[in-house]
């Protein structure tokens, strides 16, 4: 099923390419400008997105690249949340949404979404990919090797001590202190926490028994919860022996911990984290351009599993017209290896290889401009 969509996919954009031409602005046909490049017609007018706080850099950096080649537009993103930004998306008020997780199925047939023409699809394209470290502070040990049933131990509450014999397995040669371990999670609903439930979930099925959820599922609670990164970034920094779980971009200064893939020992990276997603199939019984991974946390290869996916999410068909090449345009930037870049330099995610740009590009062509 997989190849078959990005074969697809990529056909759709072989022939996008020869027939489509990115020109149009809220107001009508754009004049070229100075920040026209490559001969292209700069796009004009204004484009408003919302959605998951995760992103909320990237979309900086990528509004800021997007308006410097296109100087009469301006793009706004509020980080309202994931859940948020899908809500305004389907009542109209945005053009995009940014979102932690994609539509479900259920929710696309249940609609409605104002701002999509009636019965054409929507566009979901996972062009944000950010590793998630899991992070701890103990004296003198720089990273450890954990497995995925001892890490689910530790954050079950049922791996209580730096110093378990579980732990001193996968980390000869490391001393390991006789201290209590205080694990830290997220208070709020969150798309971090979502992600890494779900890598517990899959990974350790028999001792992580929760299914994946935004708001911390297991119970009793153990350790300590604390509000947003910031927060939890902040209770693993305060305290002595505590781990915690945290976007990438977090992790200078702590403990981290490399899981176990096959046999090996895989830490965070960005090509690491990229490779996951390449790893993953697509899910079932989607549309062309929309491009849902069933993330796959249990790779056969050397790949970091404990990722966050966050999509941007559009209409293939606008009911208002004039804003679907602004749309596409911001979007086919985003997706860019300068736009990939961008995103990386600032926000630290993984950027995208050049099969899911591929696949990714195809879903974006879909989009009527004209």
């Amino acid at each position: 099923m997989k190849l078959t969509r990005l074969a697809q996919l990529g056909a759709v954009a072989a022939i996008a390419a020869l027939t489509l031409t990115a020109c149009a602005s809220n107001e009508g046909t754009p004049a070229a400008t100075d920040g026209a490049t490559d001969g292209a017609v700069a796009l004009s007018g204004e484009l408003a997105g919302a959605g998951a706080s995760s992103q909320d850099v990237a979309v900086q950096a990528w509004a800021a690249g997007f308006q410097t080649a296109n100087p009469d537009s301006t793009i706004t993103y509020d980080p309202s949340g994931s859940g948020a930004g899908r809500e305004s998306f389907q009542a109209g008020a945005v053009g995009f949404a940014g979102s932690d997780r994609a539509f479900t199925t259920d929710e696309i047939a249940e609609g409605p979404f104002s701002a999509c023409v009636a019965d054409t699809g929507i566009i979901q394209i996972p062009s944000y990919i950010s590793p998630i470290a899991v992070i701890f502070k103990l004296d003198g040990i720089e990273t450890l090797n954990l497995d995925a049933d001892t890490l689910a131990g530790v954050f079950a509450g049922t791996i209580t001590n730096w110093n378990d014999p579980a732990i001193a397995a996968t980390n000869e040669g490391v001393t390991l202190p006789d201290l209590a371990i205080t694990p830290v999670h997220r208070a709020d609903d969150s798309g971090t926490t979502e992600n890494f439930t779900d890598y517990l979930f899959q990974a350790a099925p028999d001792v992580w028994t929760w299914e994946a959820d935004g708001v911390w599922p297991a119970t009793p609670v153990a350790g300590e919860a604390a509000p947003q990164t910031s927060g939890v970034v902040a209770a693993v920094d305060g305290g002595t022996g505590t781990i915690g779980y945290a976007d990438a971009s977090r992790a200078e200064g702590f403990g981290q911990v490399a899981v176990q893939i096959g046999d090996e020992f895989v830490s965070f990276s960005p090509e690491a984290a990229a490779a996951v997603v390449d790893a993953s199939p697509l899910e079932e019984g989607r549309t062309a351009g929309d491009l849902a991974i069933a993330l796959d946390r249990t790779p056969d290869t050397a790949a970091y599993p404990i990722v966050l996916v966050s999509y941007m999410v559009a209409c293939e068909e606008y009911t208002d017209a004039a804003i679907a090449p602004l749309v596409k345009g911001f979007l086919d930037f985003v997706i860019s290896a300068e736009g990939q870049d961008a995103a990386a330099a600032a926000a630290g995610s993984a950027p995208i290889s050049d099969s899911q740009r591929e696949a990714m590009q195809g879903a974006l062509d879909l989009i009527v401009t004209q």
